[in-house]
Protein backbone atom coordinates (compact mmCIF):
# COMPACT_ATOMS: atom_id res chain seq x y z
CA UNK A 1 0.00 0.00 0.00
CA UNK A 2 1.27 3.46 -0.82
CA UNK A 3 -0.08 6.96 -0.51
CA UNK A 4 1.13 10.48 -1.30
CA UNK A 5 -0.08 11.57 2.14
CA UNK A 6 0.88 8.69 4.41
CA UNK A 7 4.07 6.63 4.29
CA UNK A 8 5.03 3.07 5.19
CA UNK A 9 5.41 3.86 8.88
CA UNK A 10 1.85 5.21 9.01
CA UNK A 11 0.56 2.01 7.40
CA UNK A 12 2.56 -0.12 9.83
CA UNK A 13 1.05 1.88 12.69
CA UNK A 14 -2.47 1.33 11.34
CA UNK A 15 -1.84 -2.40 11.15
CA UNK A 16 -0.42 -2.40 14.70
CA UNK A 17 -3.49 -0.59 16.03
CA UNK A 18 -5.80 -3.02 14.22
CA UNK A 19 -4.05 -5.88 15.99
CA UNK A 20 -4.34 -4.23 19.41
CA UNK A 21 -5.93 -0.80 19.53
CA UNK A 22 -5.07 -0.33 23.20
CA UNK A 23 -1.40 -1.29 22.93
CA UNK A 24 0.73 1.42 24.62
CA UNK A 25 2.64 3.67 22.26
CA UNK A 26 5.83 2.47 23.96
CA UNK A 27 5.17 -1.16 22.97
CA UNK A 28 4.16 -0.21 19.42
CA UNK A 29 7.29 1.96 19.14
CA UNK A 30 9.53 -0.88 20.31
CA UNK A 31 8.07 -3.24 17.70
CA UNK A 32 8.20 -0.67 14.90
CA UNK A 33 11.73 0.40 15.81
CA UNK A 34 10.96 4.09 16.38
CA UNK A 35 10.58 6.37 19.39
CA UNK A 36 7.45 6.74 21.53
CA UNK A 37 7.24 10.37 20.43
CA UNK A 38 7.25 9.38 16.77
CA UNK A 39 4.35 6.96 17.28
CA UNK A 40 2.37 9.55 19.25
CA UNK A 41 2.99 12.21 16.58
CA UNK A 42 1.99 9.87 13.73
CA UNK A 43 -1.14 8.82 15.64
CA UNK A 44 -2.20 12.47 16.06
CA UNK A 45 -1.68 13.15 12.35
CA UNK A 46 -3.67 10.08 11.33
CA UNK A 47 -6.41 11.20 13.70
CA UNK A 48 -6.51 14.76 12.37
CA UNK A 49 -5.96 14.14 8.65
CA UNK A 50 -7.19 10.60 8.03
CA UNK A 51 -10.17 10.25 10.32
CA UNK A 52 -8.47 7.64 12.51
CA UNK A 53 -10.59 6.50 15.43
CA UNK A 54 -9.94 3.62 17.79
CA UNK A 55 -13.19 2.44 19.35
CA UNK A 56 -14.46 -0.31 21.60
CA UNK A 57 -17.21 -2.44 20.05
CA UNK A 58 -19.52 -4.91 21.76
CA UNK A 59 -19.61 -8.26 19.95
CA UNK A 60 -23.29 -8.82 19.20
CA UNK A 61 -22.88 -12.56 18.74
CA UNK A 62 -21.25 -13.06 22.13
CA UNK A 63 -24.00 -11.03 23.75
CA UNK A 64 -26.78 -13.04 22.11
CA UNK A 65 -27.93 -10.19 19.88
CA UNK A 66 -28.98 -10.60 16.26
CA UNK A 67 -27.46 -8.31 13.62
CA UNK A 68 -29.54 -7.14 10.66
CA UNK A 69 -28.54 -5.71 7.32
CA UNK A 70 -31.13 -3.18 6.20
CA UNK A 71 -31.38 -2.29 2.53
CA UNK A 72 -33.47 0.84 2.07
CA UNK A 73 -34.46 2.28 -1.31
CA UNK A 74 -35.19 5.97 -0.87
CA UNK A 75 -36.28 9.02 -2.82
CA UNK A 76 -33.07 10.65 -4.15
CA UNK A 77 -33.37 13.81 -2.06
CA UNK A 78 -34.13 11.92 1.14
CA UNK A 79 -31.41 9.26 1.30
CA UNK A 80 -28.78 11.34 3.08
CA UNK A 81 -31.10 12.86 5.74
CA UNK A 82 -32.47 9.40 6.49
CA UNK A 83 -28.92 8.02 6.69
CA UNK A 84 -27.89 10.70 9.17
CA UNK A 85 -30.98 10.08 11.29
CA UNK A 86 -30.17 6.35 11.40
CA UNK A 87 -26.53 7.13 12.18
CA UNK A 88 -27.51 8.93 15.37
CA UNK A 89 -29.19 5.77 16.67
CA UNK A 90 -27.01 3.78 19.10
CA UNK A 91 -28.16 0.47 17.59
CA UNK A 92 -26.71 1.16 14.10
CA UNK A 93 -23.08 0.27 13.39
CA UNK A 94 -22.43 0.89 9.69
CA UNK A 95 -24.25 2.97 7.07
CA UNK A 96 -23.36 3.64 3.43
CA UNK A 97 -24.95 5.34 0.45
CA UNK A 98 -24.95 3.24 -2.73
CA UNK A 99 -26.63 3.02 -6.15
CA UNK A 100 -26.37 6.64 -7.17
CA UNK A 101 -27.48 7.86 -3.77
CA UNK A 102 -30.90 6.22 -3.81
CA UNK A 103 -30.10 3.20 -1.62
CA UNK A 104 -28.93 2.94 1.97
CA UNK A 105 -27.23 -0.02 3.57
CA UNK A 106 -27.32 -0.16 7.35
CA UNK A 107 -26.17 -2.76 9.86
CA UNK A 108 -28.37 -2.60 12.94
CA UNK A 109 -28.02 -4.49 16.21
CA UNK A 110 -31.26 -4.09 18.18
CA UNK A 111 -30.90 -5.29 21.75
CA UNK A 112 -34.28 -6.99 21.92
CA UNK A 113 -36.98 -8.34 19.60
CA UNK A 114 -39.16 -5.40 20.64
CA UNK A 115 -36.44 -2.93 19.58
CA UNK A 116 -36.17 -4.71 16.24
CA UNK A 117 -39.92 -4.64 15.71
CA UNK A 118 -40.10 -0.97 16.66
CA UNK A 119 -37.50 -0.10 14.03
CA UNK A 120 -38.77 -2.28 11.17
CA UNK A 121 -42.50 -2.23 11.84
CA UNK A 122 -42.80 1.21 13.40
CA UNK A 123 -40.30 3.94 12.52
CA UNK A 124 -39.02 3.02 9.05
CA UNK A 125 -42.33 2.08 7.34
CA UNK A 126 -43.84 5.38 8.45
CA UNK A 127 -41.09 7.33 6.70
CA UNK A 128 -42.73 8.37 3.41
CA UNK A 129 -39.45 8.86 1.52
CA UNK A 130 -38.47 5.22 2.05
CA UNK A 131 -39.82 3.37 -0.97
CA UNK A 132 -38.72 -0.18 -0.16
CA UNK A 133 -37.25 -2.01 2.84
CA UNK A 134 -35.37 -5.31 2.93
CA UNK A 135 -34.16 -6.71 6.25
CA UNK A 136 -31.61 -9.50 6.06
CA UNK A 137 -30.47 -11.43 9.11
CA UNK A 138 -26.69 -11.85 9.42
CA UNK A 139 -26.25 -15.58 9.97
CA UNK A 140 -22.48 -16.06 10.11
CA UNK A 141 -19.50 -13.72 9.79
CA UNK A 142 -16.57 -15.00 7.75
CA UNK A 143 -14.50 -11.83 8.10
CA UNK A 144 -15.12 -8.70 10.14
CA UNK A 145 -15.75 -7.79 13.75
CA UNK A 146 -12.46 -8.29 15.62
CA UNK A 147 -10.77 -9.04 12.28
CA UNK A 148 -10.43 -5.59 10.74
CA UNK A 149 -9.29 -4.84 7.19
CA UNK A 150 -6.06 -3.15 8.26
CA UNK A 151 -4.91 -6.43 9.84
CA UNK A 152 -4.46 -7.65 6.24
CA UNK A 153 -1.68 -5.13 5.68
CA UNK A 154 1.76 -6.40 4.72
CA UNK A 155 3.80 -3.78 6.56
CA UNK A 156 4.55 -5.91 9.61
CA UNK A 157 6.63 -9.06 9.65
CA UNK A 158 5.14 -12.24 11.18
CA UNK A 159 7.32 -11.72 14.27
CA UNK A 160 6.04 -8.15 14.65
CA UNK A 161 2.44 -9.33 14.26
CA UNK A 162 3.01 -11.93 16.99
CA UNK A 163 4.52 -9.29 19.28
CA UNK A 164 1.47 -7.04 18.94
CA UNK A 165 -1.34 -9.59 18.88
CA UNK A 166 -3.16 -9.82 22.25
CA UNK A 167 -3.98 -13.18 23.83
CA UNK A 168 -6.82 -15.02 22.07
CA UNK A 169 -10.32 -14.73 23.48
CA UNK A 170 -11.66 -17.67 25.40
CA UNK A 171 -13.93 -20.14 23.53
CA UNK A 172 -17.61 -19.28 23.60
CA UNK A 173 -19.48 -21.03 26.41
CA UNK A 174 -22.84 -19.35 25.91
CA UNK A 175 -24.38 -15.88 25.92
CA UNK A 176 -22.52 -13.27 27.96
CA UNK A 177 -24.64 -11.05 30.21
CA UNK A 178 -23.50 -7.52 30.93
CA UNK A 179 -24.28 -5.54 34.06
CA UNK A 180 -24.75 -1.77 34.33
CA UNK A 181 -21.05 -1.14 35.01
CA UNK A 182 -20.02 -3.17 31.96
CA UNK A 183 -22.49 -1.18 29.86
CA UNK A 184 -21.04 2.13 31.07
CA UNK A 185 -17.52 0.93 30.34
CA UNK A 186 -18.41 -0.23 26.82
CA UNK A 187 -20.21 3.06 26.15
CA UNK A 188 -17.13 5.03 27.21
CA UNK A 189 -14.83 2.90 25.06
CA UNK A 190 -17.24 3.32 22.14
CA UNK A 191 -16.32 7.00 22.18
CA UNK A 192 -12.58 6.40 22.64
CA UNK A 193 -11.15 2.91 22.63
CA UNK A 194 -7.81 4.21 23.93
CA UNK A 195 -9.25 6.10 26.91
CA UNK A 196 -6.87 5.89 29.85
CA UNK A 197 -7.89 4.27 33.12
CA UNK A 198 -8.15 7.65 34.90
CA UNK A 199 -10.45 8.79 32.07
CA UNK A 200 -12.51 5.61 32.34
CA UNK A 201 -12.78 6.20 36.08
CA UNK A 202 -14.27 9.65 35.47
CA UNK A 203 -16.63 8.39 32.76
CA UNK A 204 -17.90 5.27 34.52
CA UNK A 205 -17.53 5.89 38.25
CA UNK A 206 -15.41 2.74 38.57
CA UNK A 207 -12.06 2.83 40.29
CA UNK A 208 -9.04 2.60 37.98
CA UNK A 209 -8.29 -0.93 39.16
CA UNK A 210 -11.90 -2.01 38.65
CA UNK A 211 -12.01 -0.44 35.17
CA UNK A 212 -8.80 -2.23 34.22
CA UNK A 213 -10.01 -5.57 35.59
CA UNK A 214 -13.42 -5.35 33.91
CA UNK A 215 -11.94 -4.24 30.59
CA UNK A 216 -9.54 -7.18 30.60
CA UNK A 217 -12.42 -9.54 31.39
CA UNK A 218 -14.60 -8.11 28.61
CA UNK A 219 -11.83 -8.45 26.05
CA UNK A 220 -10.80 -11.92 27.17
CA UNK A 221 -14.38 -13.16 27.02
CA UNK A 222 -14.86 -11.67 23.54
CA UNK A 223 -17.74 -9.47 24.66
CA UNK A 224 -15.70 -6.41 23.61
CA UNK A 225 -13.10 -5.87 20.92
CA UNK A 226 -11.11 -2.80 19.90
CA UNK A 227 -11.46 -1.74 16.27
CA UNK A 228 -9.96 0.88 13.96
CA UNK A 229 -11.87 3.36 11.82
CA UNK A 230 -9.90 5.09 9.06
CA UNK A 231 -10.59 6.58 5.62
CA UNK A 232 -9.16 4.03 3.17
CA UNK A 233 -9.25 6.69 0.42
CA UNK A 234 -6.33 8.32 2.19
CA UNK A 235 -4.10 5.33 1.46
CA UNK A 236 -5.10 4.91 -2.15
CA UNK A 237 -8.16 2.63 -1.92
CA UNK A 238 -10.82 4.76 -3.61
CA UNK A 239 -13.12 2.19 -5.23
CA UNK A 240 -15.45 0.79 -2.57
CA UNK A 241 -18.26 -1.62 -3.37
CA UNK A 242 -20.67 -4.07 -1.81
CA UNK A 243 -21.34 -7.47 -3.31
CA UNK A 244 -24.47 -9.57 -3.08
CA UNK A 245 -23.56 -13.13 -4.01
CA UNK A 246 -25.93 -16.01 -4.69
CA UNK A 247 -23.99 -19.15 -3.84
CA UNK A 248 -24.91 -22.81 -4.09
CA UNK A 249 -25.79 -23.79 -0.48
CA UNK A 250 -23.27 -26.63 -0.41
CA UNK A 251 -20.52 -24.17 -1.39
CA UNK A 252 -21.52 -21.34 0.95
CA UNK A 253 -18.93 -22.11 3.64
CA UNK A 254 -16.09 -22.61 1.16
CA UNK A 255 -16.87 -19.39 -0.73
CA UNK A 256 -17.20 -17.42 2.50
CA UNK A 257 -13.86 -18.69 3.76
CA UNK A 258 -12.24 -17.86 0.43
CA UNK A 259 -13.59 -14.31 0.60
CA UNK A 260 -12.11 -13.94 4.09
CA UNK A 261 -8.66 -14.57 2.60
CA UNK A 262 -9.00 -11.95 -0.15
CA UNK A 263 -7.02 -8.80 0.65
CA UNK A 264 -9.80 -6.68 -0.88
CA UNK A 265 -12.50 -7.96 1.49
CA UNK A 266 -13.18 -5.89 4.60
CA UNK A 267 -16.32 -7.77 5.65
CA UNK A 268 -18.06 -10.95 4.54
CA UNK A 269 -21.06 -12.75 5.99
CA UNK A 270 -23.82 -15.22 5.19
CA UNK A 271 -27.31 -13.73 5.21
CA UNK A 272 -30.92 -14.57 4.69
CA UNK A 273 -32.64 -13.28 1.55
CA UNK A 274 -32.57 -13.96 -2.18
CA UNK A 275 -28.77 -13.74 -2.18
CA UNK A 276 -27.02 -15.59 0.62
CA UNK A 277 -23.61 -13.94 0.96
CA UNK A 278 -22.74 -10.27 1.42
CA UNK A 279 -19.29 -8.66 1.19
CA UNK A 280 -17.69 -5.23 1.43
CA UNK A 281 -14.63 -4.77 -0.78
CA UNK A 282 -12.00 -2.02 -0.99
CA UNK A 283 -10.06 -1.59 -4.23
CA UNK A 284 -7.62 1.00 -5.53
CA UNK A 285 -9.69 1.96 -8.57
CA UNK A 286 -12.36 0.61 -10.92
CA UNK A 287 -9.76 -1.36 -12.89
CA UNK A 288 -8.73 -3.11 -9.67
CA UNK A 289 -12.41 -3.78 -8.87
CA UNK A 290 -12.90 -5.27 -12.35
CA UNK A 291 -9.90 -7.58 -11.93
CA UNK A 292 -11.15 -8.62 -8.52
CA UNK A 293 -14.60 -9.51 -9.85
CA UNK A 294 -13.39 -11.25 -12.99
CA UNK A 295 -10.38 -13.08 -11.57
CA UNK A 296 -10.99 -13.77 -7.88
CA UNK A 297 -14.78 -13.87 -7.66
CA UNK A 298 -15.05 -15.45 -11.09
CA UNK A 299 -12.76 -18.28 -9.99
CA UNK A 300 -14.90 -19.31 -7.02
CA UNK A 301 -16.80 -22.52 -7.59
CA UNK A 302 -20.43 -22.36 -6.53
CA UNK A 303 -21.08 -18.65 -7.20
CA UNK A 304 -24.19 -18.43 -9.36
CA UNK A 305 -24.84 -14.68 -9.45
CA UNK A 306 -23.16 -11.48 -8.28
CA UNK A 307 -24.70 -8.04 -7.84
CA UNK A 308 -22.17 -5.23 -7.42
CA UNK A 309 -23.04 -1.79 -6.04
CA UNK A 310 -20.35 0.90 -5.76
CA UNK A 311 -20.61 2.84 -2.52
CA UNK A 312 -20.69 6.60 -2.77
CA UNK A 313 -20.10 7.63 0.81
CA UNK A 314 -19.84 6.06 4.23
CA UNK A 315 -22.07 7.83 6.73
CA UNK A 316 -21.22 5.76 9.78
CA UNK A 317 -18.54 3.23 10.60
CA UNK A 318 -18.76 2.13 14.24
CA UNK A 319 -18.51 5.68 15.56
CA UNK A 320 -20.43 8.63 14.18
CA UNK A 321 -19.41 12.26 14.33
CA UNK A 322 -21.92 14.49 12.63
CA UNK A 323 -20.34 17.47 10.92
CA UNK A 324 -21.99 20.66 11.98
CA UNK A 325 -22.03 23.75 9.85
Amino acid sequence: MDSPSFDELDLRLLQALQLDGRAPFSRIAAVLGVSDQTVARRFRRLYADGGLRVVGVADAGRLGRTSWLLRLRCAPDAAEPIAKALARRPDTKWIELTSGGTELLCVAEPRTRDDHAALLLGKLPRTPSILEISALCLLHTFYGGPLGWFAKGEGLTPAEVDALTPPPVEPSTGVITLDAEDERLIEALGRDGRATYPELQQLTGLSESAAKRRLEQLRHSGALFIDVQFDADQIGYRAHAVLWLTVRPSALSAVGQALAEHTEVAFACATTGSSNLFAVVLCRDTAHLYRYLSEKIGALDGVRHVETAPTLRRIKSLAYEERRR
